[in-house]
């Protein structure tokens, strides 16, 4: 009796939940998609990349590890995958490389061969103790050893702590602390983008478009919270994009930094929707929620409290793989975009 009051009582005082929008068709380019991300979801990017790399031309990285580090084991993430070190060895690029072409092999990925001549942006702050700037040169090898010419930009010079980099908003430089985004007088969106896409126009002063809320839960079989996945995602779309063909750019936020946690700081302060604005760019930010075991709205156990992307299994074995419950609800989302008006 007492535990039906408690959750009458949460339900009554929690707030109403928004509706959100339909994510909208816009006749986006499906084939040239580029993705980027921080922390877990520098993880994810890489990931979502290598998994789809038929459609994904290139990824941006800050402090993130090579494709499938953990191996399905949390363990290995949070030691070999984070901070190696003598008793938790950073896991071979080499061997990683190879266990994902045999993975492509099984068509659990797209062909490696797909990774030629991609073009890579990987960062790492001096003054980030999260994740080891050991870890993000594995990543440069790792890409390195299934596409030697790939264009990799590798910056490593700039003391950031851990989080987004910004060229003005945020925490300090080297702090590392929510919302985890650092003023760095570094603009980290902008220069990953040049490299990925290409020149660019300059960044527009005002954000001249529309970024909309839509609803996450069609993506997800309807049950976004048993994927870690929240129900509310973002998407900025610029007032061309309305009408006329655009690129898409999918940003992952990193741990500790979604809506649930920190509002919409992460999709409006890390820096890209002025670049989108002035490039005719789609910029997707899908949204996970925190999960703490068993929970409304999902009857399954995940323990995931930080709100991270999933690159170490917990939504299943093939997290890492186009099957992956995460990878499969995001690019739902880009087919959406891709659909004609």
């Amino acid at each position: 009796m007492l535990t039906r009051l408690l959750v009458a009582l949460v339900l009554l005082l929690a707030p109403p939940a928004r509706a959100s929008e339909r994510l909208p068709a816009l006749g986006a380019e499906g084939a040239s998609v580029t993705v980027s991300g921080v922390s877990s979801g520098a993880f994810m990017a890489v990931q979502f990349h290598v998994a789809h790399s038929a459609t994904v031309r290139g990824a941006g990285a800050i402090a993130g590890g090579p494709y499938d580090c953990a191996r399905g084991s949390l363990w290995t993430a949070l030691t070999s995958c984070m901070d190696p070190g003598p008793f938790s060895p950073l896991p071979d690029a080499r061997r990683l490389a190879e266990l994902a072409r045999g993975l492509a092999k099984a068509g659990g990925i797209d062909p490696v061969e797909r990774l030629a001549g991609a073009k890579l942006w990987l960062f790492t702050g001096t003054r980030d103790d999260t994740v080891s700037p050991e870890v993000v040169e594995a990543l440069r090898r790792f890409y390195l050893a299934l596409a030697p010419d790939a264009d990799v930009a590798f910056e490593n010079s700039v003391p950031a702590g851990h989080g987004m980099v910004t060229e003005k908003e945020g925490n300090g430089c080297s702090t590392t602390e929510p919302p985890f985004i650092v003023n760095c007088n570094y603009d980290a969106a902008g220069i990953l983008l040049r490299q990925l896409l290409g020149p660019l126009a300059a960044p527009s002063p005002a954000e001249d478009g529309k970024l909309i809320e839509f609803d996450q839960a069609e993506f997800a079989g309807g049950g976004p919270a048993a994927i870690s996945l929240a129900d509310t995602g973002y998407v900025f779309v610029p007032n061309a994009c309305a009408k006329e063909r655009c690129r898409v750019h999918v940003v992952f936020h990193g741990c500790r930094q979604s809506a649930d946690q920190i509002e919409r700081r992460f999709v409006l302060e890390a820096g890209y929707n002025r670049w989108a604005a002035a490039n005719r760019l789609i910029v997707l930010y899908p949204q996970t929620m925190p999960r703490w075991g068993y929970g409304f709205g999902a009857g399954n156990f995940v323990l995931n409290p930080k709100a991270c992307w999933d690159w170490w299994g917990y939504t299943g074995a093939r997290y890492a793989t186009k099957d992956g419950a995460q990878v499969r609800a995001v690019q739902s989302m880009l087919e959406r975009l891709a659909q004609p008006r």
